[in-house]
């Protein structure tokens, strides 16, 4: 019987000791530490690769659009004139009217997204063939405001019922996902933007050799143009696209090759004063805003104190306006050739304005 009693004490189970615990958590942990980044780069390489996905479609859509129309790429804004049928037609400075939105390209392609039926719902609303790219609206009534886009979205959306698009967002941007934003920008090319802070250390490759206080950089191939790409005429414009609706032919357009010139790239709207105003199909607050000049993945975060820093102030658009993604080492964009390509944060600056411009006569062959 004594035999039996010290087996079964030898067989029943001994607790842990504390510096056993220990060990346990201890390998546990390391094992966690390890196994995290490697879920976050999983992670993170299904972000990249819808963004990817978006930029693809966007792009296919720029072309589709273009086929329909004439060659001609979409407005990447259009402005509208508060005049006459005949003040429209000739456009005299003293009608233009910043708050006659005729919406951002995001607009003009929605039938080439398939989003035909919001596109046909915003035209009803707004009435005339608001957004074929015609100046054939009727005057707005006592009552009205906007054209035919701010029209309806301001009658038809409020905080609680918001319009989003739903290839709008790159799943790496962590800003409010209810938001009604895009990260998916139009490219101003290499086009000045002066802000409003007196900070502008970029502006050296927005300007022409010879332009003056500060000159240019020499032998880069393009001349003067106005700021935040704010032209009328599609040769004042550097890039693929524009806030105001200047015609700029495809692929007609794109003289140094659509395979070297930069049309969609990512922004990150909390750092960008005009994206962060929620209005992805707004001309002016929509997706047409940022240039080359500002290198990649600049931070422009500040938003607390008015142009303070400036240097990293978002509503100064010297450094503001520029493509940012959260992916590593740089960002996405879309060529006019249809292709998406990552451009690395340390690209040559000169190079990469050279990627931006569609026309300086340069083409940079093999850049990557």
């Amino acid at each position: 019987m004594l035999r039996v009693r010290r087996l079964a004490r030898w067989l029943s189970p001994k607790g842990f000791t504390l510096i056993e615990l220990l060990v346990v958590i201890a390998i546990i942990a390391i094992l966690i530490g390890l196994l995290l980044p490697a879920v976050q780069k999983v992670r993170e390489a299904a972000a990249r690769a819808q963004c990817q996905n978006n930029l693809k479609q966007l792009a296919l859509a720029v072309h589709s659009y273009a086929d329909t129309n004439q060659r001609i790429l979409p407005s990447g804004g259009k402005m509208g004139w508060s005049g006459t049928v005949g003040q429209v037609a000739t456009h005299p400075p003293q009608v233009q009217d910043w708050n006659y939105d005729r919406g951002s390209w995001h607009v003009h392609i929605l039938p080439y997204m398939e989003q035909t039926a919001l596109y046909n719902r915003i035209n009803a609303q707004g009435g005339a063939n608001s957004l074929a790219g015609q100046y054939n609206l009727p005057p707005l009534g006592p009552n009205e405001s906007g054209g035919p886009v701010g029209q309806y979205f301001s009658r038809s959306v409020n905080a609680a019922n918001r319009i989003g698009l739903p290839y709008g967002r790159c799943p790496s941007d962590d800003y409010d996902p209810a938001a009604t934003v895009s990260n998916y920008v139009g490219s101003l090319g290499p086009q000045c933007l002066a802000g409003p802070c007196g900070f502008d250390p970029f502006g050296i490759w927005c300007r022409p050799e010879a332009s003056g206080a500060g000159g240019g950089v020499p032998g880069m191939g393009y001349e003067w143009s106005p700021d935040h790409g704010n032209a009328w005429e599609g040769f004042h414009i550097r890039g693929a696209f524009n806030r105001l609706g200047a015609k700029i032919s495809f692929p007609a357009g794109f003289k140094d090759g659509t395979s070297n010139t930069i049309m969609i790239g990512e922004a990150l709207p909390a750092q960008h004063d005009h994206l962060v105003g929620n209005q992805w199909w707004g001309y002016n607050n929509g997706s047409s805003h940022c240039g080359t000049n500002v290198p990649i993945n600049y931070d422009s975060s500040a938003s607390s104190t008015w142009c303070s820093p400036a240097d990293k102030y978002r509503g100064n658009w010297s450094v503001s306006w520029g493509f940012k993604s959260n992916h590593s080492g740089g960002s996405q964009f879309a060529f006019g050739d249809g292709s998406v390509q990552f451009v690395s944060q340390s690209i040559d600056m000169a190079v990469y304005q050279r990627l931006g411009c569609r026309n300086d006569g340069r083409p940079v062959g093999n850049w990557q």
